[in-house]
């Protein structure tokens, strides 16, 4: 029998089997032979066959709606007026056969710009952010020539600093300075994106909570150790995205080195283009840079989303 109404402080209530919630129990299934078997009971089966049901639904859903839609986009395209035009002037099969291990061979350069100027970004990037986190008035000079370094070269548009460097340095003529139009848009680059890269990097380090330096201070660290064990790590890895979205645009922009010269992809494509008034070959090196920039987006858009899980799962600082 239920006895109603406020009870006595102290007092111990016992609750039934019945009072406990059956409901719970048909979720969690049978326990048989004491426990050593795990049976899911027929509602939990019945909702993990309503599940599956439901996605295989959707995905049949979604990929006809995306097969209607691309045979509508394809009869579009096809049925335009200038589409016979377009076709010879942009998309001809015998110039994308000439052009394409042309550009594949000119890709590789810009590839290896990437790992160079990349590599070379982050190491830069990295000085100028912790310079202009360094704290006393005796840094001063030091945080101010960073911070003009990042306003200068983050204002300054990439092509104008692309021609400065790799065409008015040669103009120079000064001895021992290179002239190979490959090491100056690298170098280009370098300046330009490392502006770039040291604003994520000190918003990572600002971005890391007082406490934490002085909790490392209060174990007996330096200010250097602290800035090496403590503040960096967890900066560097708050800004894991944008710094991959950097290389993201970094790859791309690779390409322009092209205007002094260098043979890369768009300027092998440009040869071809120069010599038979058809654009396909501009073609055949963008899908080319789209196909290199799509894994490191995707890459880039699985990292950002597990860094939100752990976030939210109380993972990371």
């Amino acid at each position: 029998m239920a006895l109603r109404g406020r009870r006595r402080p102290g007092a111990q209530v016992t609750v039934t089997k019945e009072e406990s919630g059956q409901e719970d129990a048909d979720d969690r299934g049978d326990m048989s032979g004491g426990g050593d078997a795990y049976v899911p009971s027929p509602r939990r089966i019945e909702r993990e066959r309503y599940k599956r049901t439901r996605a295989r639904r959707a995905t049949a859903i979604a990929a006809l709606s995306t097969l209607i839609t691309g045979v509508v986009l394809y009869f579009v395209v096809v049925g335009a007026p200038g589409w016979p035009r377009t076709k010879e002037t942009f998309f001809d099969a015998q110039y994308a056969r000439e052009a394409l291990p042309k550009v594949l061979e000119g890709l590789w350069l810009n590839v290896r710009l990437l790992l160079v100027c990349g590599a070379a970004v982050l190491v830069l990037g990295m000085l100028i952010a912790i310079a202009r986190t360094l704290r006393g008035p005796v840094f001063f000079p030091l945080r101010a020539l960073a911070a003009a370094y990042t306003d200068f070269f983050r204002g300054l548009p990439l092509i104008i600093n692309l021609m400065i460097v790799v065409l008015g340095v040669p103009a120079l003529r000064l001895q021992g300075v290179t002239v190979d139009p490959v090491l100056l848009g690298g170098t280009a680059l370098t300046l330009t994106y490392s502006a770039y890269v040291a604003e994520v990097f000190r918003a990572g380090i600002e971005s890391v909570h007082p406490s934490q330096r002085a909790a490392a201070r209060s174990l007996g660290l330096t200010n250097r150790q602290a800035l090496r064990h403590v503040v960096l790590p967890q900066a560097v890895r708050r800004q894991v995205p944008p710094l991959l979205n950097d290389l993201v645009s970094l790859q791309k922009d690779t390409g322009l080195v092209s205007i002094g010269g260098a043979v890369d992809a768009v300027r092998a494509a440009d040869i071809i283009v120069g010599r038979s008034l058809n654009y396909t070959p501009y073609i055949v090196a963008g899908l080319l840079f789209v196909a290199l920039t799509i894994p490191m987006t995707r890459f880039t858009d699985w990292v950002t989303a597990r860094m939100d899980r752990q976030r939210a799962q109380g993972g990371t600082l």
